[in-house]
Formats: C-alpha cells, sequence, structure tokens
C-alpha cells in the first residue's frame, strides 16, 4: 500500500523518531512515496503549504492511504481552505489522530469517507505489536469486526447502542463547538480522549457540550433516552476515567451505555477507530463492532 505522509499540525522535532516511524511501517509493507520531501521539513508549513499538501494527496493516482507525520496544533485551521469535492472525488484512506480529529470528522462528514482514527508516523517509532495489529486491521478493511479485541473495557453504564461512530481529542472538538465546524453528533457513538490537560481544563470541555446540548437539545442531549447512542472514554493519560465520568454524571442523567477504554487516544497500545463507521457498542459483551448491513 502506498502512503503520502501530510503535515497538518507540527512537524516531528527529531530526525531520529521520523525514520524509526517510516522504518517500522515499511516493515509492516507500506511503500512511503515522498518521504524524503517530508523528512526535510525543518519548520510548521503555513496554512497554505498544508492545504495543498493534503490536495496533492488526494489528487496522487497511486496514493492509497494519507498519514500524518504528528499531531500539536493548526489542523483546524485548514478547514475552511479544503475543497471537499475534490476530496469526495478522489477518495483516500486518511488517517491520524490527536489534533487531527478536526479532519477526520469533518472529512467524513463533508464528504461521506470514513477516516481513521489511528496512529501517526511519530507513534510508529517504537509502536507496540498491538498498535500494529490493530492498523493494519483497519487499513485492510476490518477483518475482525470487534475493534475492541485483545482491549480492555471497563463498563460504567450497561447497554447496547448502534450509531455512526464520532470523537477524538476532546479540547480540540471542544473548540469546533459554537463554529460553522462543530460535529454533528446526531445517531453518533461519541469517544473522547486527552492528553497534557489538567482535570479542570477537562471539566470545562465536558461541562461545554453538556450546555451545548441543553441549549440546542442536541449534542449529548441526544444521547439521552435513546440506546441507539453512547459514550466511550478513552484515555486521560494523568486521570482516573471515573473522575471525568463523574463530571458528566454530576450534570446529566445517564441513560446510554457508557463504557472506558484505555487503548484509546495518547498511548502505546493504540486502536485504530473508523470515524464514520456504522457500529455497535455492546457493554454486556464488552465489544465495539462494525456493522455490515
Amino acid at each position: 500500500m502506498k502512503v503520502y505522509i501530510i503535515t497538518p499540525s507540527w512537524v516531528i522535532k527529531k530526525k531520529s523518531e521520523y525514520l524509526s516511524g517510516l522504518k517500522t511501517l515499511e516493515k509492516l509493507g507500506f511503500e512511503i512515496i515522498n518521504k524524503n520531501s517530508i523528512g526535510k521539513l525543518k519548520k510548521i508549513p503555513s496554512i497554505k503549504e498544508k492545504v495543498k499538501q493534503i490536495h496533492n494527496a488526494f489528487l496522487n493516482k497511486d496514493v492509497e492511504l494519507i498519514l500524518a507525520q504528528r499531531g500539536g496544533y493548526g489542523s483546524m485551521k485548514l478547514l475552511p481552505y479544503l475543497d471537499f469535492n475534490l476530496l469526495k472525488k478522489n477518495p483516500k484512506i486518511f488517517a491520524g489522530f490527536s489534533d487531527v480529529s478536526t479532519l477526520l470528522n469533518l472529512i467524513y462528514e463533508k464528504t461521506g469517507l470514513v477516516t481513521l482514527h489511528s496512529p501517526m508516523v511519530l507513534n510508529f517509532s517504537g509502536a507496540t505489536k498491538f498498535t500494529e495489529k490493530s492498523f493494519l486491521n483497519a487499513v485492510n478493511n476490518f477483518p475482525q469486526k470487534n475493534l475492541f479485541e485483545c482491549a480492555p473495557v471497563n463498563v460504567y453504564r450497561q447497554g447496547i447502542a448502534r450509531g455512526i461512530l464520532k470523537g477524538g481529542n476532546l479540547i480540540t472538538l471542544t473548540a469546533l463547538l459554537g463554529t460553522d465546524w462543530e460535529i454533528n453528533t446526531d445517531e453518533a457513538i461519541l469517544f473522547f480522549e486527552e492528553v497534557e490537560e489538567k482535570l479542570h481544563g477537562i471539566d470545562r470541555c465536558l461541562t461545554q457540550w453538556i450546555l451545548r446540548g441543553n441549549y440546542l437539545r442536541g449534542k449529548f442531549e441526544k444521547i439521552r433516552g435513546n440506546h441507539f447512542k453512547g459514550l466511550i472514554l478513552g484515555n486521560f493519560h494523568r486521570f482516573k476515567t471515573k473522575d471525568v465520568y463523574k463530571i458528566i454524571t454530576e450534570q446529566m442523567k445517564i441513560n446510554f451505555p457508557v463504557v472506558q477504554c484505555p487503548y484509546i487516544g495518547h498511548t502505546k497500545n493504540k486502536i485504530t477507530l473508523p470515524v464514520g463507521a456504522k457500529v455497535e457498542l455492546n457493554t454486556y459483551k464488552k465489544f465495539l463492532k462494525i456493522q455490515t448491513d
């Protein structure tokens, strides 16, 4: 599979980490078609340059997978300048996570293309076997339908939910609320993760989602009282996820299934998740399964 690397956020600072990530990808059977040009980047590209990278990647007929080199900050600035019609007419697998969550969700919503919340070049430097296996499962169209296979799952509220999988980095997606680019949570099973954020910052973000939902009768409000939707809490780095869950339960009644999986987000063992795919969350069997019907 031929891979085109893009820089929608920051650049990898250490050349050794960049080369190590490439080596792992090539060992897994991927061919990086622009590794030299991206490897020469010394500074963060401009908005215009980042957009051009993405457009060129989608227009390149040899490319099958478009992979971000790392996250950081800046992806959301690209949204007004992307030609989503161009992306839709030239479908590719688009992958990344963290700050790239904005692109994953909006590319799906604007084009219908399922994107991958996945490790990036930086994360393949020292990637675990679990991370590699989950990523290969995703790029090969998910022969293993249970996305939680071999991953620990903690159940906070029982239930079964079916919907469209959306989500990613909490603070990044929260920044889109109230803009033309906030994600649509109708029929969604949401997942959130966070890193390098204090607990009161996580509280502020979740509260904003809840208040926004109450105002619009949407967001979290829409996943109340309907078992076809649910919530997945990923890795929150320095904090117990139960503390994150408590922030939500103190402000609203939970009538939908909620689970926690530490293999989602900024963590060594990383599940690759398909943003935009139809999934079933079953807390009794502890699986998150891709729906094929």
